[in-house]
């Protein structure tokens, strides 16, 4: 199933939550996006209904291991872009914005292009 953009979103903010605090509920993701908590429910139910998270009876949210390699993928994609961005130019504001968008976008194949770009740059 190819995950919709916003659930992308949303499984990498709780991806980046969890790191962050060890803990994510409703309200954090709310807090993190600037959405709603009526549509960050919606959503939660929906990234649940796809294996992709549980919930827990105190409200936690914890992703599961299909949640955690999809949220993974997405925010790899995000640091390798805008890692790239950044090389040539791009103030980081700007390139982590443009990222976030470009990493939902980007075939496979350009992605791994510029992650072995960035691997052979390093190593320089």
């Amino acid at each position: 199933m190819k995950v919709q953009e916003s659930m992308e979103d949303y499984l990498e903010t709780i991806y980046l939550l969890e790191k962050q605090t060890g803990y994510v509920r409703s309200i954090d993701i709310a807090t993190a996006l600037g959405f709603s908590k009526p549509s960050i429910s919606n959503a939660m139910k929906k990234l649940k209904a796809n294996g992709y998270i549980e919930m827990e009876d105190r409200g936690s949210i914890k992703l599961t291991e299909k949640g955690k390699a999809q949220a993974m993928g997405t925010y790899e994609r995000h640091c390798v872009i805008s890692e790239i961005l950044m090389r040539f130019g791009v103030a980081k504001e700007t390139a982590l914005e443009d990222a976030c968008r470009i990493e939902h976008v980007i075939s496979q194949e350009t992605f791994l292009g510029m992650k072995n770009f960035l691997e052979i740059n390093q190593k320089e």
